[in-house]
């Protein structure tokens, strides 16, 4: 090959060279093997040139061939870890139908042979999740990398071509990186070129470089939080934008209250039904809003009626023979079986009912304690590796394995860890803490498979985070980051641009399940619950990178998923039809759909969830601060870990974000009252501007890491 340039990213060398059909980046360390990176892949004759490098660039180049003119941008740095980013642009000089492009890393040994390197990858991209391949070469010891393809960059490809990245990162070893996704080769001549003259992006990959390869999973999976976050700020992040929750809390508590889809009543009580107008009402559905309504009355400063009017049949689902919840009303339906439930549904009512019981409601607190024999039993019974289904009457299997990845339910051990430690709080019972520490050790060694549904893997990372601070053991700490691991391995870390997906966020996106295809408001404000608990437990030992990832996410679900709610879309946007006995959907009401697609097709093809509308009250009384004496409320999209009234007419707040981040904050006027003069410092004395201003709300972006002051007249 040819060299064309050279550059050095701290221990690392860097070259650019041509062969016959491409143009490489190979990068290397000394006596310890590399990488080589192809910018270019083509069948036809070329010439390079080599171009001044622009502010922050290494390396340009020119590729002129008779398709058109790729442009190549390098760029390095090492900040904490060694990284690098290459872009690849390219200009169609014809109209032109994308050939064929192989997969673009490869792993190199001692002597740049692919074949004669050794490793392991660990984690590639699920479905359309963040385009990610985390590997290890072990022979020569070069160390971890973290492969990272900036997908959003690439909508204008995706777009023109009719195509989506589904899976389109990871590979075979030694074959891995990304893999352009092409039109269906369908026999029919595709109508879909690349259009002369206009750009378009056909790579943006960030690469992460550690010297180190540990093999363990705890080792593996902080170094991984860690990697990811360097790629995290590598790339442009989204605005977000202020949202009103308080308005869609008091909008749902209408809808909830009123709208004859919403509730049923069985027994003398009211009960919430699943979807609009449809499905038996559950334990779980039932809980999920109570709880919530709870946080909004403990918020607002007293109880709304609601929440008693829900609890009040909560002992119907109580088997005193079994002396366990049931997931039914005894008067369910004969298309349902009675028997069945999913492992999750056993413990995530329970766990509601603990938070309750925390709270100083005996009620809840009789029927938590009474019930939590049964879910010990039922984890004992499984060895702490639950199946997807059982029957509650005596453990036989339903449904092992999910066919996705032929594991089971395999973080329900999370929730459970979590429900065990509620209960061990409650009761200062050893014995509840042993059950907590035995299903977090059960778990060890699922690696990157720990995640089957998003929220249970957040609960798993809370529980280990609590067991740290009572045992005061490490491993705990550390195996919380395996669980975060998986969980940001599950996440949209893109912004789509495809078919309807133009019309709402999904960056930072989770899906639902390890397999899912969209993201849930179910699984989404959940997960924000878990990590505000994660954070609070957490202080100085945790890895930066994962609280920024983590109070990045919840920033992010802020402001996402005020898309799940239908009157927040247009009605082209959403499916005409709901997935069977799953209701209708109605866009008058304050209730989410379920599923957001980041492929873009129609929303709420599962349906309306009533008993996903606990997210407006989680996220109203999180994100919104009440200021004694003050004209105004305060929003902030990141938990505010501290508030100290330093004056009549001063506050000071200590967020806990990342370090380089930004958060928003709002100043937002209460009714009669006027917003007057206002003032925000930094705690080294910078007086921030506001970057927007009405008569009803100031906006400022502020550090989202240390303290800031805010003074008004």
């Amino acid at each position: 090959m040819e060299k064309l340039a050279a550059f050095e990213v701290g221990a690392l060398s860097v070259d650019i060279c041509t062969s016959r059909d491409s143009l490489w980046v190979v990068v290397r360390r000394e006596n310890r093997g590399g990488l080589a990176l192809r910018a270019a892949y083509l069948v036809v004759d070329f010439k390079c040139a080599s171009l001044k490098p622009e502010a922050g660039e290494a390396v340009r180049i020119k590729i002129d061939s008779v398709l058109g003119t790729h442009l190549l941008v390098l760029r390095g740095g090492m900040d904490a870890l060694e990284h690098m980013r290459m872009t690849v642009r390219f200009t169609p000089a014809v109209k032109l139908l994308m050939p064929f492009v192989p997969r673009d890393l490869y792993p190199l040994d001692a002597d740049d042979d692919p074949l004669g390197a050794t490793g392991i990858v660990e984690a590639g991209q699920r479905g359309l999740n963040a385009g990610i391949v985390y590997f290890r070469i072990e022979e020569p010891a070069f160390g971890n990398v973290l492969y990272f393809q900036n997908l959003t960059a690439l909508n204008p490809y995706f777009l023109a071509t009719r195509t989506k990245p589904d899976g389109v990162v990871g590979g075979n070893w030694p074959e891995l990186g990304y893999l352009p996704p092409m039109p269906p080769q369908n026999g029919v001549f595709p109508a879909n070129p690349l259009v002369p003259g206009e750009e378009v992006t056909l790579s943006d990959a960030i690469l992460v470089f550690r010297h180190e390869a540990p093999p363990h999973e705890r080792d593996s999976a902080r170094q991984f939080l860690q990697m990811l976050g360097t790629a995290y700020r590598s790339i442009e992040l989204p605005r977000t934008e202020y949202r009103d929750w308080i308005k869609r809390a008091e909008r749902t508590l209408r809808d909830l209250d009123r709208a004859p889809a919403a509730t049923i009543r069985h027994y003398g009580h009211r009960y919430v039904h699943p979807y609009t107008g449809a499905e038996y009402p559950d334990v779980m559905v039932q809980m999920s809003i109570v709880a919530a309504i709870h946080d909004w009355g403990k918020w607002h400063g007293e109880p709304h009626p609601l929440e008693g009017e829900f609890k009040a049949g909560l002992g119907k689902f109580y088997d005193t023979r079994l002396k366990a919840l049931r997931r039914y009303l005894p008067n369910v339906g004969a298309d349902k079986d009675p028997d069945a439930v999913d492992s999750w549904y056993l413990y995530h009512p329970m766990l509601n009912l603990g938070r309750l019981a925390l709270d100083g409601d005996a009620a809840a607190r009789r029927l938590f304690l009474k019930s939590i024999g049964y879910g010990i039993k039922a984890a004992r019974h499984f060895g702490y590796e639950w199946p997807v289904q059982y029957k509650v009457t005596d453990f036989s299997v339903i449904v092992e394995v999910a066919g996705a990845d032929g594991r089971g339910q395999t973080d329900v051990g999370g929730v459970y860890a979590w429900v065990m430690l509620q209960a061990f709080e409650l009761t200062d019972d050893k014995q509840y803490l042993d059950e907590a520490r035995a299903a977090i050790d059960a778990a060890m060694g699922l690696r990157f498979d720990v995640n089957y549904q998003a929220n249970l893997t957040a609960w798993g990372a809370a529980a280990c985070m609590r067991l740290w601070r009572i045992t005061n053991e490490p491993v705990y700490l550390e195996q919380s980051y395996v669980y975060l691991g998986s969980f940001f391995h599950n996440c949209e870390i893109w912004e789509s641009e495809l078919q309807h997906a133009r019309h709402y966020k999904n960056f930072l996106g989770v899906t639902c399940l390890q397999d899912a295809p969209y993201m849930a408001i179910y699984e989404c404000f959940d997960s924000y619950t878990a990590f505000e608990l994660y954070l609070s437990d957490s202080g100085p030992d945790l890895e930066p990178a994962a609280r920024m990832l983590i109070a990045e996410y919840c920033k992010y679900a802020l402001d996402r998923a005020w898309f799940y709610y239908p009157d927040a879309l247009p009605p082209g946007a959403i499916s005409p039809k709901q997935r069977e006995a799953n209701g209708h959907v109605d866009r008058t009401l304050s209730f989410p759909l379920e599923d957001l697609y980041p492929d873009g097709q129609l929303a709420g093809q599962v349906g309306q969830e009533v008993y996903g509308a606990g997210a407006a009250f989680v996220f109203a009384t999180r994100a919104f601060h009440q200021v004694a004496g003050a004209p105004f409320r305060l929003y902030c999209d990141h938990f505010v870990r501290a508030r100290e009234r330093t004056g009549d007419r001063a506050l000071t707040l200590t967020l806990d974000g990342g370090e380089t981040c930004s958060a928003g904050l709002s100043f937002v006027r209460l009714p009669r009252r006027k917003l007057s003069n206002l003032r925000v410092t930094t705690a080294g004395g910078d007086v921030l501007r506001a970057h927007a201003h009405s008569a009803d709300r100031v906006d400022y972006r502020v550090p989202a890491n240390g303290r800031v002051i805010l003074t008004w007249e």
